[in-house]
């Protein structure tokens, strides 16, 4: 049984587990986030939970067999902020734009969430969108 410093590690172990591997959930994002929950990506914020939903439906069909596995997971110690290190695998379904070509992928990053009334409100994340692309332009062996 895993111990948690305190409710955003729990709700973000929940989150990572139920949208971002199978079987995908995404009514999740409706238990787990506020109303107005914001992802700021680096291309800008998706804000809302049916927009979080379109946009996790749409980035998890570009990975086949999608698993996301937390690295590290700690929290401020007032619990408004919860950090997790993660890496991401699966199979190429067209990530980044690319030809979809069935490849195994990996790629990490690092979000950092805002926790605000028991639920998890806004995501800074970065990702290695670069590493990703360079394994992407490789010849497939």
């Amino acid at each position: 049984m895993a111990l948690f410093n305190n409710l955003g590690e729990e709700l973000l172990t929940e989150l990572w587990a139920k949208v971002y591997n199978p079987p995908q959930d995404l009514d999740a994002i409706d238990r787990l986030c506020t109303d107005d929950v914001i992802l700021s990506n680096p291309d800008g914020d998706i804000v809302g939970r049916a927009a979080f939903k379109e946009w996790a439906r749409s980035f998890s069909s570009k990975i086949r067999d999608m698993r996301l596995q937390n690295v590290d997971m700690f929290s401020s110690s007032d619990g408004t902020r919860v950090v997790s290190r993660w890496v991401v695998t699966g199979y190429n379904q067209g990530i980044l734009g690319s030809q979809p070509d069935d490849r195994p992928i990996q790629f990490s990053g690092t979000a950092v969430w805002e926790v605000r009334n028991g639920k998890l409100a806004h995501n800074w994340v970065e990702r290695s969108a670069y590493e990703l692309s360079q394994q992407l332009a490789k010849p497939i062996e």
